[in-house]
């Protein structure tokens, strides 16, 4: 049985943050982003806000939500960040690695 985008998603959400290797859709007070697996080279992973294009550290968006202090990023909305994921999922269930 060839799983879906949806249902790959959801079952990288039964790991515990650290351990995802998927983005993720957050909202905390209003305010939502999606976070960016953290890379084996980065000190954190980075949340980025789904409408703009400015992103913040987990760790902080973690402490203080909507709070956090975002900064610009020249090309690169959590939209982005989540439709180059599932268009990444879908190129390898067409490729047959998701059986």
């Amino acid at each position: 049985m060839i799983m879906t985008v949806d249902e790959i998603f959801a079952d990288d959400r039964r790991n515990p943050p650290m351990e995802r290797s998927l983005p993720w859709e957050e909202t905390r007070g209003g305010v939502t982003v999606f976070v960016e697996p953290k890379p084996h080279w980065a000190e954190d992973m980075r949340a980025f806000r789904l409408d703009r294009c400015e992103y913040c550290r987990y760790a902080d968006w973690s402490a203080h939500g909507a709070r956090t202090r975002f900064y610009g990023h020249i090309d690169t909305s959590g939209d982005d960040v989540m439709m180059e994921a599932r268009a990444i999922i879908a190129r390898e269930i067409a490729d047959g690695l998701w059986d």
